[in-house]
């Protein structure tokens, strides 16, 4: 979390040169916001050359990155800048820190219905969006990751305005910039204002995150069928949109990790690439326009008392590489996977048999149902 502070050159590209002889092409990075953005009229022209290094870097390597705004929510603390504390809203699930690990008790202010707050988002989206303006190893912005977990818009209309003002500032510095929004499976459980149907109005593709481990309804917890369907409804719902699914992974362990012992939901690393070959599968067969694994490498066990690892332990072990640097078995999979075409999405899904404002009415019990028909538990036939 605060490697922006720590700004490394060379570690940087040692990560980037590792990725890409991986066989991966893209890299989502997060841009901590405190870090990005001190004070509400304050962006921080350092972050900001960090933030062109990177992208210089990536050029270099052959990657492309998507960088993610206002994190904002990052492995279940919500990271937000103390400016922008002290409002009525705070999930309570998820610890509120400051950058530098502070764990406040506040709440967060809401920059949907806050215009104060939007307007500083407006402002460091379009400086970011500047500093990258035309940069070769720009693909897509992210408006946020798991936003939803942070804060919510109380109804539709905030939402959507929330999301033309931000892709407006990026596009105004940037006229070919390429715009999505970090969902996940919790947006598709719950109404909540700001899901697939809202961003397809203005991003240019969706995104899913989908972990079989996090949904009570999977079939187990290596159920890959579910990123695929995931990825269908996110596209049905966004109007036959295209997406990207951006997150999927499991945590591992490996030998007589002591972790194990307390943590129920690691996975031997072969069950995860076993897991991994067959996401990637599947969600190329489900017509996404890619796939990308969370996360790149395991946490260094000195940082493990810092949040979110203290009490999250679970993330300290989501890497394709291991924290010594040494790859796991996941990344067989992605080299062998490597270069596949993206194939086409399936014309017709007929085990959907409602619409989408009807889902929208009860979404959890319509995703579990829709899950069902989708594998043919309940007579229906899987496309």
């Amino acid at each position: 979390m605060g490697w922006w502070t720590d700004f490394d050159h060379a570690e940087v590209e040692k990560d980037f040169s590792a990725i890409s002889e991986g066989g991966f092409d893209s890299v989502r990075l997060f841009l901590m916001w405190e870090e990005f953005q001190p004070g509400p009229q304050d962006v921080d022209t350092k972050m900001l050359h960090h933030l062109v290094n990177v992208a210089d870097l990536a050029l270099d390597h052959g990657l492309t990155i998507m960088p993610t705004l206002f994190t904002g929510h990052m492995s279940g603390v919500n990271w937000i800048p103390g400016w922008a504390q002290g409002g009525s809203t705070r999930d309570a699930r998820f610890r509120v820190a400051s950058s530098d690990g502070r764990i406040s008790t506040a709440g967060i202010r809401n920059w949907y219905s806050d215009s104060e707050i939007r307007q500083s988002q407006v402002l460091m989206a379009a400086q970011a969006a500047n500093a990258l303006s035309g940069h070769e190893s720009m693909w897509a912005w992210d408006l946020g990751n798991e936003n939803s977990n942070c804060v919510l818009p109380g109804d539709r209309s905030e939402g959507r305005r929330w999301l033309h003002e931000i892709s407006s500032a990026i596009r105004r510095e940037d006229d070919s910039a390429t715009i999505t929004l970090g969902l996940h499976m919790e947006d598709l459980q719950e109404d909540r204002n700001i899901g697939p149907t809202e961003a397809a109005e203005t991003c240019d593709f969706l995104t899913m995150h989908g972990y079989p481990i996090y949904a009570d309804w999977a079939e187990n917890a290596f159920d890959e069928h579910i990123l695929p369907f995931l990825a269908h409804i996110t596209s049905w719902l966004g109007g036959d949109s295209d997406v990207l699914f951006s997150e999927f992974g499991a945590p591992t362990f490996r030998g007589d990790n002591a972790s194990r012992q307390r943590l129920s939901v690691l996975v031997e690393e072969e069950d995860a690439a076993a897991y991994t070959r067959r996401a990637l599968g599947v969600l190329q067969e489900a017509g996404c326009i890619g796939a990308m694994i969370w996360c790149y490498t395991d946490y260094q066990e000195d940082i493990w008392d810092n949040p979110p690892l203290d009490e999250a332990e679970h993330e300290r072990f989501f890497g394709v590489w291991r924290a010594d640097g040494s790859p796991k078995p996941s990344l067989n999979a992605v080299i062998e996977f490597a270069g596949t075409a993206r194939a086409a999405a399936p014309s017709v899904l007929d085990w959907i048999d409602l619409e989408p404002e009807d889902f929208y009415l009860n979404p959890r019990f319509q995703l579990e149902r829709l899950y069902r028909r989708f594998r043919g538990t309940d007579g229906a036939i899987s496309a």
